[in-house]
């Protein structure tokens, strides 16, 4: 019997020792970096594109990158993203070459915007929005917006803040989030008049899921569908002063979820962040004033499609 126990004693410390090894490895370590792939590829850009870049850029870059002083894309301290991650700085991604994504390459921005790896190798870990299924053109719409002569994005020197990961999320990027692979084919926009596929485009590539499913740390950027929890809320989330939200349940079901909402009801919460009267959206969701009426209609069809999932999320009263 002693034996067995010193043999247990010898295996019991040495999977200890294995796992203080890999604890030291990868605090120390943090985010991996990974190779990079070169992508020869230049954007054309028009007015037209500008403006369905800022459309994009405001919904998708603008709530975690615009410094809310200045109102200039430089970058902020995330208030509302998990602590969990650790401390979060968005980065300056204005057109200044020394701080900001001045000496940039267009194929390097692609390659971010898909992949989540920086043109140094830096992997962009999980908190940052990446677009594997985003049409090839609004990918370079986005692009063009970032090149243009708006106030937001022309140069400014804001040096970047370093984030301050936390375990987790050194942790998670290791074993769990890894970078997307480029897309093999074009991808084509959606047919607009087909408000149930676009629902789907606008609904899943301007990031609705990650926020509305039940946990960052289980969605799938690839296939959004296989997400937990996809669309039934319960993610925790952060408003400025720190406390904790829980996001809505987005799906169909009658009694916890949207299943009773109206059209106009969800234009309204949506566009306006108005529902009978009282406030629908609160940091860090903002009303999404850039999407049209169709396209806020076509996202709630496309909603009501989705399997329901019956959660009552209990909304927080301050």
């Amino acid at each position: 019997m002693k034996k067995l126990f010193k043999i247990l004693g010898i295996l019991l410390s040495i999977i200890v020792g294995f796992g203080l090894i890999g604890f030291l490895f990868i605090q120390f370590r943090g985010i991996p970096s990974y190779e990079t792939q070169t992508i020869d590829h230049r954007v054309v850009s028009t007015p037209a594109s500008i403006e369905r870049g800022k459309k994009l850029a405001m919904m998708l870059c603008a709530n975690c990158h615009r410094n809310p002083e200045t109102g200039k894309l430089t970058g902020t301290l995330m208030l509302d993203a998990p602590k969990e991650f650790g401390t979060i700085y968005s980065q300056n991604i204005t057109q200044d070459s020394t701080f900001g994504i001045g000496n940039w390459t267009d194929g390097e921005l692609i390659y971010l915007l898909r992949t989540g790896i920086k043109k140094n190798g830096e992997y962009a870990p999980p908190y940052m929005s990446k677009l594997p299924t985003m049409a090839d053109s609004d990918v370079d719409a986005i692009i063009s917006f970032l090149r243009s002569d708006d106030p937001m994005v022309v140069a400014n020197a804001t040096v970047d803040q370093p984030c301050e990961p936390s375990f987790l999320s050194k942790f998670l990027s290791t074993v769990a989030f890894k970078p997307l692979p480029m897309p093999e084919h074009k991808i084509e926009l959606p047919d607009t008049s087909d408000h149930i596929a676009l629902g789907k485009y606008l609904a899943q590539n301007l990031d609705c899921y990650s926020c509305h499913s039940a946990d960052f740390k289980t969605m799938n950027n690839l296939n959004p569908e296989l997400s937990e929890g996809y669309f039934g809320g319960g993610n925790k989330l952060f408003n400025r002063e720190g406390q904790e939200i829980l996001t809505p349940n987005l799906t169909p079901d009658v009694e916890t979820g949207i299943g009773s909402w109206s059209t106009e009801q969800f234009i309204k919460a949506v566009k306006y962040g108005s529902k009978e009267g009282e406030n629908a959206l609160r940091y860090p969701m903002m009303p999404y004033v850039y999407l049209t009426d169709d396209e806020a209609y076509a996202i709630l069809q496309y909603l009501k499609t989705i399997p329901p999932i019956k959660n009552k999320v209990v909304r927080s009263t301050f």
